[in-house]
């Protein structure tokens, strides 16, 4: 197996029955999530680990080449033509390690939930879609759907039945609203389940998500046991 990426780690306070893996956006790090594990209120009796990867860092073309952590190049703002196709399955790749690894270590795939914002929330969506392990849930946050002409030759069938949650902010200036509800009605028309919700916001993430987040979570997770 490859080196798996690094990762920021939140252990659970009981024993470790389930995990979530959450993808960070542009130019973040794994960090970024880290706060709000606590504020989506599990019980702790499900025990679950939070793992937060750190994307590799690499030049962004639309940041004149500038490097930072990003999951794949964004070469312009035109949505439908900015993902590096080669840098998306490229890290879709490296985050299946992370999933076979928690696998390995005794955690059914049925027990992680793969979670992303914006280019996190891509990558999960690309992944999960193709993954032939059946999640617990996705989480896709302020994102949208890359290679979406591909999905349907590619896709697996082990979790159109997995609900994924999508969230956006109504004012989102960076990946318009638009863009995230088109992804949605894509992965319908492919037979997955979205489960949709929107809120007066930008490019971000706001109390009530999370609420909802978690609710989604803990559901997921006792559904699953």
């Amino acid at each position: 197996m490859s080196e798996l990426l690094p990762c920021v780690t939140v252990e659970p306070s009981s024993a470790h029955q389930a995990t979530v893996i959450w993808l960070h956006g542009l130019g973040a790090d794994g960090h970024d999530f880290e706060p709000i594990a606590p504020e989506l209120k599990l019980p702790a009796e499900l025990g679950v680990k939070f793992i937060f990867p750190h994307a590799p860092v690499i030049p962004v073309t639309i940041n004149g080449g500038y490097q930072m952590r990003a999951w794949y190049d964004i070469r312009n703002a035109d949505l439908s033509q900015r993902e590096d196709e080669a840098g998306v399955r490229q890290s879709a790749e490296q985050v299946e390690q992370l999933i076979k690894h928690e696998i390995e270590q005794g955690i059914a795939a049925d027990r992680i939930i793969l979670a992303g914002f914006s280019q996190g929330g891509a990558i999960a969506l690309h992944l999960a879609t193709r993954l032939n392990h059946k999640l617990a849930g996705i989480v896709a946050l302020s994102t949208y759907l890359t290679i979406p002409d591909k999905l349907a030759d590619e896709k697996s069938e082990s979790n159109l039945n997995t609900p994924i949650f999508m969230a956006h902010g109504q004012q989102d200036p960076v990946v318009p609203m638009q863009r995230g509800q088109y992804s949605a009605k894509v992965l319908e028309e492919n037979g997955f389940t979205v489960q949709w919700s929107d809120f007066p916001m930008q490019h971000a993430v706001c109390l009530e998500e999370i609420q909802a987040l978690g609710s989604y979570m803990q559901e997921r997770f006792t559904d699953q046991s």
